[in-house]
């Protein structure tokens, strides 16, 4: 059994703190606000993730996890202190290190025994020997022994637990073999492959993989934009392609674009460590343009529908980036709904989990209790967001309560030919042979 101080309480960090003692280490997560940390001590979860409310009291009823805000408690005796702190985007697109360094610094002022210090937030390339430097000159007069290792996440919202547990791979950089053979050892019952390299290449396999998988939904979506313009259905497409070993299926369902915390930030940040240093990011550049452009394209065919969207009611089905969370960071509803509303549109939502984020940070739109109440009156729907509970949604109960019978399913989620034979007028993404038969049925 190790002992494990993780840095910061956000979605990386409270996932990784809580799995690390439901594999049977002593856990302490650190966090500056209060609130959260009393919340925590109270089974309060500060985000959705299913499954991990159950999994944080089981481990805090065992004594494994605990929550504190004291930085001498956690710190005290710690085999590893991990660094799951926010990284966000600075105005031009670099990651924002303030949560780091102050990490760093605290390990470097209040640690007097050895201990390896783990980036698990995701940090530019370089940032493990700029934290190494960190804690190198705050002990200058006391030397620390002490080693960095990068060990990126790769979780994804509403399936993180599992992600954890059942890793496609585990990835640890250092300049240092045995601090890296260290934090191995702590993975090493969940049977996965262990990738050990220096510190900057494990840094850049973590913004490669996102930017990657970013660029797998752009390509999709740009030639989903193509098959409106030609007739050809992108499902069909996408299914044939995948059936190609050296493609696969994976990311590559046209829709709405990427969002969350992790891919635009990410891409934004490699553009920039990339011009920074002299070269052109023209792919990550085009990848980021067609995704912005993707949340336009619906407004286009909507106002094409209606005529103009000025006093249109336009309901919106999911607001979370994706199914599963309640995360509406870049999602592609808030840019929707922004400019819905720029063209004078009255908006009314529904979303299964974050209506409260929602509420937060989208103003003047009218939050509903289920998607039927979006549904009455309204001139058009937009689907955001792929929950289960739409794809058995009751659409003679939609289509009564609706004013005119306009989907924009921006999920692809729907049955094109059974939408239209009960009445409504369909549009999808890439959905050409669908699309063009609306005037034509």
């Amino acid at each position: 059994m190790s002992k494990i101080c993780v840095i910061g309480t956000g979605y990386v960090g409270l996932v990784t703190g809580t799995c690390f003692a439901d594999l049977g280490n002593d856990v302490m997560c650190l966090d500056v606000d209060e609130t959260r940390i009393s919340k925590l001590n109270q089974n309060i979860m500060p985000i959705y993730e299913p499954g991990l409310e159950q999994v944080v009291s089981a481990n805090r009823k065992a004594g494994r996890l605990t929550f504190t805000t004291n930085f001498e408690e956690a710190l005290e005796d710690a085999d590893f202190a991990f660094i799951a702190v926010g990284t966000p985007s600075g105005v031009d697109g670099e990651a924002d290190l303030q949560y780091v360094r102050s990490a760093a610094e605290a390990v470097a002022d209040l640690v007097n025994h050895p201990i390896v210090v783990v980036n698990k937030s995701t940090v530019p390339v370089g940032t493990g020997d700029w934290v190494a430097d960190i804690i190198k000159k705050r002990r200058a007069g006391k030397p620390l022994e002490f080693s960095v290792v990068s060990n990126p996440e790769f979780l994804r919202e509403g399936s993180a637990l599992n992600d954890f547990m059942k890793p496609d791979r585990v990835v640890l950089g250092s300049t240092n073999r045995d601090a890296a053979n260290q934090v191995a050892q702590l993975y090493n019952t969940l049977r996965c492959p262990i990738l050990i390299t220096d510190l900057r290449t494990a840094e850049m396999i973590k913004y490669a993989s996102n930017a990657f998988l970013a660029t797998r939904i752009s390509f999709i979506n740009e030639i989903a934009n193509i098959c409106e313009e030609l007739g050809a259905d992108v499902t069909e497409v996408a299914t044939g392609m995948g059936y190609d070993n050296r493609i696969g299926r994976a990311f590559l369902d046209a829709g709405l674009g990427w969002g969350g915390s992790c891919f635009p930030k990410d891409v934004k940040a490699l553009a920039h460590m990339a011009v920074l240093h002299g070269t052109q990011p023209q792919l990550l550049q085009a990848v980021m343009d067609i995704n912005r452009n993707q949340r336009r394209r619906i407004i286009f065919k909507l106002r094409k529908a209606l005529g103009n969207l000025n006093e249109k009611v336009i309901g919106v089905l999911g607001l979370s980036f994706k199914p599963n969370t309640d995360d509406i960071r870049e999602a592609p509803s808030l840019e929707i709904v922004h400019l819905l509303q720029n063209e004078g549109a009255v908006v009314k939502a529904y979303d299964p989990q974050a209506m409260e984020n929602a509420s937060a940070m989208m103003k003047n739109i009218v939050l509903c209790d289920n998607p039927y109440q979006v549904a009455e009156g309204a001139d058009a729907i937009i689907l955001a967001t792929e929950w289960n509970e739409f794809r058995q949604i009751d659409f003679e109960r939609l289509h009564k309560a609706m004013r005119q019978p306009i989907i924009m399913d921006g999920r692809n989620l729907w049955d094109p030919n059974q939408l239209k034979e009960m009445g409504f007028v369909y549009f999808g993404v890439g959905r050409g042979t669908h699309m063009t038969n609306n005037n034509h049925d």
